[in-house]
């Protein structure tokens, strides 16, 4: 990754090894506060460069600049935090998250550190933290992780408009969902509430949401020591990758090697389904893997693992393609 030192140490490929409730991320600053962003988001980093301003822009937003003969809009973070500093930012991490290509305006970018999610905890609330999903504290320091996923969904409506918009199920459907029990785990209070609404409207009505993959593995395996069925206490489970104290991929881990919770269907939601992650994904056991903010699609996926079949017409037509 250009402009970046890499850690100390060869452990290589940490992205593609299974479970390890590991990740990596790029350190960057903007005046003295200390941030990060995790590696898998990141297609690189590269000095700043001229930048072409857009009417009627959003106003976090400088204008576009061009790489490899791609137009890719960007943001100026500091703006957007509303950070005043005196240090010109001079460098831009360029993303790929939820299939949108997006830059964003820094100021030094360091290097990459390898790290536990247990290591991150979730942001104190004093005041208005949504653009923080967790903290990592170093021996000398604080790195805030950012949601950059909320970010881009308050300069793109339309990530908020496909979370939850839907194909319109008749009240048969909605009967047949609204038996079935649901756990979500995402960081992001956002969408997390965004996607719970969504589930609750499409007839999805019993789904407990937790902020962590910790707090939902606490909860299943309070349910898995109930008696009776377990499917009657959680029928399927919708997971992010990316969480404080432990991720999506972890999380699935441990459920497929719980004996009363293997055969649960676990979904992966997350905006990190790249091509290698869908291979760990694969590897570890995912019953799905769907990128956000596609949840119509995700629907569709819930009802063919709770019921064996698409419920909707266009499911059940693409199911027979």
């Amino acid at each position: 990754m250009a402009g970046v030192a890499e850690t100390s140490g060869d452990k290589k490929g940490i992205l593609l090894e299974t479970g390890t409730n590991e990740f990596e991320i790029v350190e960057f600053s903007i005046g003295k506060v200390n941030y990060g962003i995790n590696v898998a988001k990141v297609r690189e980093v590269i000095t700043r460069v001229p930048v072409t301003s857009m009417p009627q822009a959003h106003p976090y937003v400088d204008g576009l600049f061009t790489l490899r003969g791609k137009a890719i809009p960007l943001v100026n973070l500091p703006r957007c935090l509303n950070i005043q500093t005196t240090d010109e930012p001079r460098n831009i991490i360029v993303t790929e998250i939820n299939n949108y290509s997006i830059g964003f305006l820094v100021g030094n970018v360091s290097r990459i550190h390898r790290i536990s999610w247990k290591e991150m905890e979730p942001a104190p609330e004093v005041g208005d933290q949504s653009r923080v999903v967790g903290i990592i504290k170093m021996s000398d320091r604080i790195v805030l992780l950012l949601d950059f996923e909320t970010i881009i969904a308050e300069i793109n409506p339309e990530i908020n408009q496909k979370l939850t918009t839907f194909e319109e199920a008749t009240e048969d459907i909605k009967t047949r969902r609204s038996n079935v029990h649901v756990v979500v785990a995402e960081d992001s209070a956002m969408l997390r509430d965004l996607l719970v609404t969504t589930l609750h409207d499409s007839g999805y009505r019993f789904v407990r949401d937790f902020g962590n993959g910790q707090d939902a593995w606490d909860y299943l395996q309070a349910l898995s020591k109930k008696g009776g069925k377990i499917e009657d206490h959680v029928a399927i489970i919708v997971s992010d990758v990316e969480m404080p104290k432990m991720d999506g991929h972890r999380l699935l881990k441990l459920v497929r090697d719980d004996e009363r919770l293997k055969d649960v269907p676990l979904v992966l939601f997350s905006s990190l389904i790249s091509e290698e992650m869908k291979r760990k994904g694969e590897e570890l056991g995912a019953s799905g893997q769907i990128s956000k903010p596609e949840i119509n699609q995700l629907i569709g996926l819930l009802d063919n693992l709770v019921f064996g079949e698409p419920l909707r017409e266009g499911d059940k037509e693409a199911a027979a393609m």
